[in-house]
């Protein structure tokens, strides 16, 4: 059970979004409007920076035997209505990507992102690379890291976000799998995340043509920071604003402070079916996001629907 274990984990990563929306903090959304969420869930968080349809596939192997492997697939995520607070690009649209899981652990993932919101419409790529390893039968670790390759940014258009390592532990218990994610964003600004989850594994193997059918509801709560810019008066008297507007001085300064706290909570509703060795996926993801102290922003509860279909080529 232990590779199957960090391999279902996997799969919490790969589904799980971390949406809610930015205000006039150092994580301004990439494109000013639309957009709109997650990866910040992607993200995934995804399905964002995903190797969901690989890691599924490696589910239905049989154990212990797990074998190097490289998987194609297509999702597609409906639009979202709030925004990513970590990369904010909008989520609409379709998402090809190409793994490949080697059976010492490493694996690699490159996942590019359509969407004919944007011009161009192509624009991002995102590179994977990380390692798995199951060091007890009920505790798993994964580590990783991503690149966020932008497409033709403007002038006007500002990303605080380039990189993001991250370090996931799953735990099993029969058929839930608890997870305690940690992940760090930096580029021009550093982000933290911390995501405690949990998932339910149902699933039914060898029904008339279908290989395996699975559901998987998860619930997850995002913690972490965001650098919140505000702006403080030099003068707080209307004689001291008169003075400082006749000698042109300047009225106002900028300070940034690190706010931590509870960014949102998420509930996913994950359903995938394998056939031979192509595995279809459709899932459900409903965010409740939460303004950290300090954010003077509008925050809705959101819903998107994703999808996704792959084949797996084994060596």
């Amino acid at each position: 059970m232990r590779y199957r274990t960090i391999l279902v984990g996997i799969l919490l990563l790969s589904v799980c979004p971390l949406a809610s929306r930015a205000q006039q903090t150092d994580s301004t959304l990439l494109f000013s409007d639309p957009y709109i969420a997650e990866l910040d869930s992607l993200l995934n968080e995804t399905d964002s920076t995903s190797i969901l349809a690989l890691i599924d596939s490696l589910i239905n192997l049989p154990e212990p035997r797990i074998r190097s492997q490289l998987n194609f697939r297509l999702g597609y995520n409906s639009n979202v209505v709030s925004a990513s607070r970590t990369l904010g690009f909008n989520q609409f649209g379709l998402a090809p990507g190409i793994s490949y899981y080697h059976k010492t652990g490493l694996y690699a993932d490159v996942t590019g992102y359509w969407s004919p919101e944007y011009e161009p419409s192509y624009y991002l790529t995102v590179g994977t690379a990380g390692y798995m390893n199951s060091p007890t039968s009920w505790w798993s670790i994964m580590a990783e890291y991503n690149r966020y390759f932008y497409t033709n940014l403007g002038d006007d258009q500002y990303i605080a976000y380039q990189n993001a390592m991250g370090l996931y532990n799953f735990f099993s218990v029969k058929k839930f799998t608890f997870r305690l994610d940690y992940q760090l964003f930096f580029g021009d600004k550093v982000a933290h995340r911390i995501n405690p989850s949990m998932m339910v594994n149902f699933e039914k193997r060898n029904w008339g043509k279908i290989d395996r059918i699975a559901f998987y509801p998860i619930a997850t709560l995002m913690f972490g920071s965001e650098q919140i810019t505000e702006l403080e008066p030099y003068a707080r008297t209307y004689l001291g604003i008169i003075y400082r507007i006749r000698n042109g001085l300047p009225l106002y300064y900028e300070v940034t402070n690190t706010e931590w706290g509870i960014l949102n909570y998420s509930f996913v509703a994950p359903i995938s079916m394998t056939i031979n060795r192509w595995t279809f996926m459709i899932s459900y993801t409903y965010n409740i996001p939460r303004a950290l102290p300090g954010e003077t922003i509008e925050l809705v509860n959101n819903g998107y629907l994703s999808a996704s279909i792959s084949k797996l080529i084994q060596f």
